[in-house]
């Protein structure tokens, strides 16, 4: 016996499919007052961007003196501390340069002295021989005015005269003596003396390169890309290792320029690292907007005008910053990738300020503070032992 299929009704297939079709305008329609209600409501306050990334500073080591590396005392990872020792160089060669210019410095300090000690003795001189010859020129005068009464002789007159004379030019001789000598010390003392100066620098330079032959971490944070090696000769300029201060790091954003207009510094931000994903949320404020997009500062900026220019959106660089606290409870490393939200609908600062912090410990180092009070008191011992007379580099009257 066979079965014939039941055939649909087309005003029934109609139906049904008219019933699908109204349930799914439904759908496309709540979605879109889902939609809407969410962008009225929450999105149009708010730009969002996957385009960040956590950066920092980086802080290079360089060597600061000749030498060759003779012990590193840090590795990749590390944590170092303001004014640890990292790595030293071999000093022998520093060391006998610093000798050399003490040395030249004793000497110069000797003989810019006997200048001194000789500019004394020949105003001494001088002194003595004026006195002399005030003397004779007073003999002379008497002896004129007693001539006509026949006290004295012609002879003891002339006698007088020509001693007189001889005295004048014994004055004038060392008259010229002095001021060759004055000519070489000026108004000056044996501290001021060019020629002291001149060899004190070379000392103190001398010094800074003994001294360097050590090097010490500027800031505190992690070791980084370290490439200096025992065995190693540097010179000044050559990068040893890298320092990461990782509590202080900040993410910059590349923001389209059509929702730039509505970013001012100040505005809260709810930034999200993919390390942690939705873990944990990190809150973090605008600090400040990048004076120019980045083909601007780029290695070879895009010119205009030479006739291929294509209309493309720019980024520009928008820097946001995070609470110390929340750096130290999770910690970031730079580069990470991040997304942003920034909340635009507060009120903020105006478009052309900032609020990025430059005052934390990476910004200044004092490491380098005692050297050249060392040098300066070093050099100062050195004078005052080649100095042979108390109060000779006092003495500045000239005559």
């Amino acid at each position: 016996m066979s079965t014939t299929p039941s055939r649909i009704h087309p005003k029934a297939i109609r139906a049904r499919r008219n019933r699908r079709l109204g349930l799914f305008t439904l759908t496309i329609l709540a979605i879109a007052i889902i939609y809407a209600g969410y962008w009225w409501f929450y999105a149009r306050f708010w730009v969002w961007t996957d385009n960040a990334f956590v950066t920092g500073n980086l802080i290079p080591l360089e060597a600061q003196a000749h030498g060759i590396i003779t012990q590193v005392l840090t590795e990749e990872t590390q944590i170092v501390k303001k004014g640890d020792l990292l790595i030293t160089l071999d000093a022998h060669v520093a060391q006998a340069d610093l000798g050399r210019t003490q040395g030249r410095l004793g000497e110069t300090v000797r003989k810019v002295a006997g200048l001194f000690a000789q500019r004394r003795e020949v105003e001494q001189r001088l002194q003595s021989r004026s006195a002399q010859l005030a003397l004779v020129r007073h003999d002379v005068i008497r002896y004129r005015k007693a001539l006509p009464s026949g006290a004295i002789s012609k002879q003891i007159l002339q006698n007088a005269v020509d001693n007189m004379n001889s005295l004048q030019a014994d004055v004038m001789e060392i008259q010229s003596q002095l001021d060759a000598i004055v000519s070489q010390v000026g108004k000056t003392t044996i501290r001021e003396h060019p020629s002291v100066i001149t060899a004190k620098n070379e000392m103190i330079s001398a010094y800074l390169e003994y001294v360097r032959q050590n090097l010490y971490a500027p800031s505190t944070g992690l070791v980084a890309k370290r490439k200096g090696q025992v065995g190693d000769r540097v010179m000044p300029g050559n990068l040893l290792l890298t320092i990461v201060p990782l509590d202080h790091v900040w993410v910059d954003v590349n923001i389209r320029e059509t929702e730039l207009r509505q970013i001012r510094p100040g505005q809260s931000v709810l930034v999200y690292i993919d390390t942690y994903g939705d873990r944990h949320t990190y809150h973090g404020t605008v600090e400040g907007i990048v004076p120019g997009t980045g083909a601007v500062f780029a290695l070879l900026p895009p010119d205009n005008a030479v006739g291929n220019f294509i209309h493309i959106v720019q980024r520009v660089p928008v820097r946001i910053g995070f609470p110390r606290e929340e750096l130290l409870e999770h910690p970031l490393r730079l580069g990470l990738s991040a997304i942003i939200h920034i909340h635009v609908s507060e009120k903020a600062q105006p478009l052309i300020s900032s609020s990025a912090d430059y005052s934390t410990q990476e910004y200044k180092t004092n490491i380098y503070d005692n050297e050249l009070i060392d040098a300066e008191a070093m050099a100062k011992g050195i004078i005052d032992n080649n100095i042979a007379v108390e109060g000779l580099d006092e003495d500045t009257d000239t005559t």
